[in-house]
């Protein structure tokens, strides 16, 4: 079932019901999603040490490299990384570059970078050469949260000596180049509250906005959409199907075209649910001919540590396949086997 297919399907319904939290001794504690978690009695010093084996290993020991790191989490790597450097005099990705090949190397090189370089250098990436790849600025810029959005600037800023505003004024244009600016400025609501009275009023500056007689009114859509919380956004999007013969997604589709578009259906799939946006992005990553490398390494890594068990749930529920078996079909060798590692146990 595609995503737009449910979201017509669902966007009547009340989604409000808290699934992120769970009572602990009569206090709620957040839920844990992600797929790699801290490892018990680590020790810095020995997995540098076991790491070094492996890579001046005559045939490189590939396996004990992947085990080692995936079953350490991202804070548990940095540590080992500043413990390799001191002890060995060379960085540790450095190292691994020499002995590691192709789609293996590329993986292996993304779960040593902290997520903020991780999102900086695939934002990199995306801009580098002939072309933009605009559907991977959105899919960061609208799923970090503030505060990583100002460390993934300031990271940017550090490595590449230059203002992350300044490549998106560059290398995009005219309404998408407006929201993702918006976006960038790190103000977006990430209360939980709900307010019905600015929904009904955020639904009835839509609506108007779609019906403007000169064309519609994407400044009304971008300031709503890239500010609201992802609750108060699901209310709005509810009160527009009930008001309206269409849905959201739907009125976009019919009056806007190119990037904006595809930006804010995005922005619109990612506030009503987040994992089903990044099971799309996967499925669509290996459907078809050919696979994306680059968008199954980024999805899993960036999201291992966060959201990965109901992204694997919602693969399933989706497309009626185990992600897991997706890849299997997908991939071979030991980048298979990392893959794998990120996504857990069938």
């Amino acid at each position: 079932m595609s995503f737009l297919k449910r979201f017509f399907k669902d966007a009547i319904h009340d989604r409000d019901i808290d699934e992120d939290t769970v009572k602990v001794k009569g206090k709620k504690k957040p839920k844990y999603y992600g797929t790699i978690s801290e490892y018990p009695n680590f020790s810095a010093s020995s997995d540098a040490s076991v790491l070094q084996n492996a890579i001046e290993h005559d045939d490189v020991d590939e396996e004990v490299i992947l085990s080692m790191l995936l079953k350490r989490n991202n804070e548990q790597r940095q540590k080992i990384k500043v413990v390799y450097e001191a002890s060995t005099g060379e960085r540790l990705d450095e190292a691994l570059k020499s002995v590691l090949r192709s789609d293996l190397e590329d993986a292996i090189l993304a779960l040593l970078m902290t997520p903020a370089e991780f999102d900086a250098y695939e934002l990199r990436q995306a801009t580098k050469g002939w072309g933009t790849d605009e559907d991977v600025l959105t899919e960061i810029l609208a799923t970090r949260t503030n505060e990583e959005i100002v460390e993934i600037k300031r990271v940017y800023k550090e490595v590449y000596e230059r203002d992350l505003e300044e490549l998106i004024k560059d290398e995009t244009r005219d309404d998408f180049t407006t929201a993702l600016l918006e976006m960038l400025k790190a103000h977006k609501d990430e209360t939980d509250e709900v307010d019905m009275s600015l929904a009904q009023k955020d639904m009835e500056t839509l609506f108007e906005a779609a019906e403007h007689p000169e064309g519609i009114n994407v400044t009304a859509f971008i300031n709503i959409l890239t500010h609201r919380n992802p609750k108060q956004l699901s209310k709005t999007f509810q009160l527009y199907a009930l008001n309206s013969d269409m849905s959201l997604p739907k009125a976009l589709d019919l009056e806007l075209r190119g990037d904006i578009e595809d930006c804010l259906l995005d922005i619109v799939k990612i506030a009503w649910n987040k994992p089903a946006f990044f099971a799309e992005k996967l499925h669509k990553a290996m459907e078809g001919h050919g696979t994306c490398e680059q968008t199954l390494i980024r999805v899993l890594a960036s999201r291992s540590e966060v959201d990965l068990k109901k992204i694997v749930e919602e693969y399933r529920a989706m497309y009626g396949v185990c992600l897991q078996d997706s890849i299997v079909n997908d991939t071979e060798g030991h980048y298979r086997s990392v893959l794998l590692g990120l996504c857990g146990p069938f």
